[in-house]
């Protein structure tokens, strides 16, 4: 019954996602930027589902995933900038030409190459989650302490990103994407192409995840979020099993990031900020921790409603994010998809209730 389910739930979104949205693109019936917009959906539900198996499967609250992703944003980003340079003929991005460098700085050179973006893009998200997470989990660092020192991570990388020094563009970020591997970023078939790329590694990300979650690997996972103590007199390490998780979100995150860049066409470090990781924990308490469904329902559903309401009230939306997350703690402490779980198991019960009855008045 529940394996139906969820073939009905994966059919339903491709069929929406996979067929409508592109077939109502290409015949004139949704705009480009709808597209551009839901392509970046899909991004923010790879980063979602990194969050859940950290904090859903795991029990470890990490507010700096936001970090790792803009880690993604900036190898691509590099990339975009560093080929835009070389077509004007200076070999160094414009912002640095305003601020008076006359030669690249070292760290930027391997970025010309768009594979070497691609590796250095998870390779340096996935070293700094394994050195951080070392340390922190190996110190025994949890729960609530677990949540600030990460915060802290967050707050200390966007206050470095801000700077000038670092040669990254500050405040402004990166900017002014023009094309990757010679196709224009804002051509219409480049922009469809873009999101179906994303919606491809949302669904790779997620049954990535489902395989893992199911696992033995996701079991110990799930135990060692119901009880670490008692996980950690087995024969598991739970240090280990912590430090992979850690490792595999900030991979998501920075898949999700290097996805994101080419089509939101700037990244800054306002998108790695303390608030942009709350708010990734937040898709996921929305949507349903410890369900991967919940985590992509959650990151697409409150992201389109941000994207409706601060058209309609600019200024309401952290009011109408904070009454949703105090209605689902208080009433829905499964998340949007425990609320339809809940309303589709009623009326099924309600159907089997009233066909008992009429078959008990025909005998």
């Amino acid at each position: 019954m529940e394996k139906t389910k969820d073939l009905r739930f994966y059919l339903a979104f491709l069929v929406l996602f996979a067929v409508l949205l592109p077939l109502g693109n290409l015949t004139g019936l949704v705009s480009n930027n709808t597209i551009s917009l839901w392509g970046r959906y899909f991004c923010f539900a790879i980063a979602a589902l990194g969050v859940d198996l950290i904090w859903g499967y795991t029990g470890i609250l990490s507010m700096c995933q936001a970090f790792f992703f803009c880690l993604g944003g900036y190898s691509v980003a590099m990339h975009i900038v560093m080929k835009g340079a070389s077509a004007n003929g200076t070999g160094i991005p414009d912002f640095m030409v305003w601020n008076q460098v006359n030669s690249l700085p070292f760290f930027w050179v391997p970025f010309q190459s768009f594979g070497l973006a691609l590796i250095l893009g998870l390779l340096i998200p996935a070293a700094f989650a394994f050195v951080f997470g070392y340390f922190i989990f190996r110190s025994r660092i949890k729960g609530v302490y677990m949540a600030i020192i990460t915060q802290a991570l967050a707050l200390a990388m966007w206050l470095l990103f801000l700077r000038n020094e670092t040669m990254l563009g500050g405040t402004n970020g990166l900017t002014d994407f023009k094309s990757l591997l010679g196709l224009s970023l804002s051509s219409p078939a480049v922009k469809l192409g873009l999101y179906l790329i994303s919606l491809a590694g949302l669904c790779g990300a997620y049954f990535l995840s489902k395989k893992l979650v199911d696992s033995k690997f996701g079991k110990v996972l799930q135990a060692i979020r119901d009880s670490e103590s008692r996980t950690s007199y087995t024969a598991y390490r739970v240090l280990d099993y912590k430090l992979a998780i850690f490792i595999a979100g900030a991979l998501l995150a920075a898949f999700a990031g290097m996805l994101y860049a080419p089509q939101t066409g700037i990244i800054t470090p306002g998108r790695m900020d303390v608030r942009a990781s709350v708010e990734m924990v937040m898709w996921v308490a929305l949507g349903g921790r410890g369900k991967l469904k919940g985590a992509v329902l959650g990151a697409l559903v409150v992201n389109f409603l941000y994207s409706i309401c601060t058209s309609l009230f600019p200024d309401s939306w952290l009011f109408i994010l904070g009454f949703l997350f105090v209605i689902t703690v208080l009433y829905f402490d499964k998340g949007f998809l425990g609320m339809i779980e809940k309303i589709s198991g009623g009326i099924g019960k309600r159907k089997s209730s009233i066909k008992e009855v009429a078959e008990q008045q025909v005998v």
